[in-house]
C-alpha cells in the first residue's frame, strides 16, 4: 500500500493559494469571452450640432439627456462622460463639459466640443482666398 506523508498545513495552504489565485488574479482563463461594457452618456454628432450658446438648461437637457455628473458644488457645470471597456482594457473614453451662466449655455469643453468661435463669414473668406 502506498502511503503519502504530507505536512498537516499543506492542504490549508494549497486551498488558500487556489482561492487567492481565483479571486484576485488578472490573468483570467484563456478563451473566456469578455463583453463590452458601456457606461455614461452617449453623445452623437447630431446632439452636438443642436447645441448653441444661449440655450437654457431645459433645452440642453432635452437635446443631450441627463448629465452623468451634476455637481451640487458647481451648479453651473454639467459633465457628460462616456466609457467603453472590454474587461480591463479601455476601448473608448470621452468627456464633454457644459458651462452655464444665468441658466444659459455659454461654452462647451472637450475633444468633441463644437467650435462656436468661427463665424460663417470667416469660412467664406478662407474659401475666397483659396480660389484666387
Amino acid at each position: 500500500m502506498l502511503r503519502i506523508c504530507l505536512h498537516p498545513l499543506l492542504w490549508p495552504a494549497c486551498c488558500l493559494l487556489l482561492a487567492l489565485a481565483g479571486c484576485g488574479s488578472n490573468f483570467g482563463f484563456p478563451g473566456v469571452y469578455k463583453i463590452n461594457v458601456e457606461q455614461g452618456n452617449v453623445v452623437t454628432e447630431e446632439m452636438l450640432e443642436q447645441l448653441r450658446p444661449g440655450l437654457n438648461r431645459r433645452q440642453v437637457r432635452y437635446i443631450m439627456g441627463t448629465p452623468l455628473i451634476e455637481d451640487s458644488f458647481h451648479s453651473d457645470r454639467w459633465d457628460y462622460r462616456y466609457l467603453l471597456r472590454n474587461g480591463d482594457q479601455t476601448l473608448s473614453e470621452t468627456q464633454l463639459t457644459l458651462w452655464f451662466e444665468n441658466d444659459e449655455l455659454v461654452r462647451v469643453e472637450g475633444a468633441d466640443a463644437p467650435n462656436w468661435g468661427q463665424s460663417q463669414s470667416a469660412s467664406d473668406v478662407d474659401e475666397e482666398i483659396s480660389e484666387d
